[in-house]
């Protein structure tokens, strides 16, 4: 009797160890609850592998424990002659086979359907690059790039900061607007290295390979902001990479669309104001210093003695001091350097932005080259590399 009570005592422990355990993960450290269908079906799925896996780890548990109290030596001091028996190999081995079964149909019917991207009502490209991410409405004219809205600089944990402020780290200075009830086809990619796309509230995550362009899709059933971030290693920032989804009504969106539309057409002109005019040196150098320090400062330093030997100093370098020079520094800002982590601006700044940034770096720390880049300079260029 008295061992029967310690074993129904140790069950009972072991039973409300385990419980406890799977509640506090539930709450703490558990999969997020989805918010599409598909997120949700996937966090259905996972917690039906998680009471599965605590009935096995309670009866295999059980077991072991009746067995190192019931057949212990003192209590069976002739040991058995058996040596194995075929039905209990038999119960072993089917038992597993049928839970994995059990478990397996579901999993494939989930996967092809998370997999099946077809008859999207809004396809978006998703390009990543270090260390931001580029959006492009492929059904619209709009694309943005979607930096994190603290400064690079400044992006340093601090734990005042994410102890009043949720999201810390977690914002970028433009989010990606979609509309709810609506299938958004998204194709990822990457222009350098590999990173990855991932919102866990809306299941979606898939990697951006550069080369390669992988599909998936998420339905948001209700309007909310949905944050992310890259989850694969991209190098020096990966950490500060995030994903930010807005998802809005489908008339908040159309208007969304054509507000970006106008700003797109303003800033097109804008541009085009500015690239015809001849800039002289200190209002290069004021532009071009405000340019430095939001994209490039984070790599090459702000004072431009850079993180050698990934991200050379610009300071007293050849390419920022040298006339000779002079167009492949210009390439390699437009164009970026392939097998490098520097990144094409081309795309990023206007012909203005990267005559001024291209200025600065030529007359700034020292180098005082009294080089002077118009952004004429930057539209022969590209011209003569299209």
């Amino acid at each position: 009797m008295a061992i029967r009570r310690k074993l129904i005592a140790s069950l009972t422990a072991l039973v409300s160890f385990v419980l406890s355990g799977v509640v506090q993960a539930t709450a703490d450290l558990n999969m997020r609850p989805g918010v599409t269908e598909t997120s949700q079906e996937a966090y259905d799925l996972h917690m039906m592998v998680v009471w599965v896996m605590t009935g096995i780890a309670v009866v295999v548990f059980g077991l072991m424990f009746y067995s190192i109290i019931a057949h212990r030596k003192s209590n069976n001091p002739k040991p058995a002659t058996w040596s194995h028996s075929t039905k209990v190999e038999i119960v072993w081995t089917a038992i597993p086979f049928i839970i994995l079964i059990f478990l397996t149909i579901p999993a494939i019917k989930l996967l092809i359907k998370m997999e099946d991207a077809s008859d999207p009502d809004i396809s978006i490209q998703v390009t990543g690059s270090q260390w931001k991410w580029h959006y492009k409405y492929l059904d619209h004219n709009v694309e943005f790039y979607s930096n994190l809205k603290t400064p690079q600089q400044e992006a340093n944990f601090d734990l005042e900061k994410a102890t009043s402020n949720a999201n810390y780290l977690l914002e970028v200075d433009k989010e990606l607007v979609i509309p709810v009830n609506k299938k958004v086809r998204f194709l990822v990619t990457a222009d350098d290295v590999i990173h990855s796309w991932w919102v866990p509230e809306l299941g979606v995550k898939k990697d951006a390979i550069p080369g390669f362009i992988n599909e998936t899709w998420t339905s948001v059933p209700k309007p909310g902001t949905y944050r992310g971030q890259c989850t694969e290693l991209c190098g020096k920032w990966h950490g500060f990479m995030p994903v930010v989804v807005r998802a809005v009504p489908q008339a908040e969106f159309d208007a969304w669309i054509a507000q970006k539309n106008d700003e797109r057409v303003a800033a097109e002109k804008a541009a085009a104001e500015a690239a015809a005019k001849s800039w002289d040196l200190d209002k290069l150098m004021t532009l071009g210093e405000e340019v430095y320090n939001a994209k490039c400062a984070a790599c090459h330093k702000v004072d431009g003695s850079g993180t050698p030997p990934l991200f050379p100093a610009l300071k007293g370098s050849e390419i920022a001091t040298k006339a000779e020079r002079m167009d492949e520094h210009i390439g390699i800002v437009v164009n970026g350097k392939t097998g490098t982590a520097m990144a094409a601006f081309g795309s990023q700044l206007t012909d203005a932005e990267l005559a001024a940034v291209i200025t600065y770096e030529r007359n700034a720390w020292g180098n005082e080259t009294g080089d002077v880049v118009q952004p004429a300079d930057i539209q022969a260029f590209k011209a003569g590399n299209q």
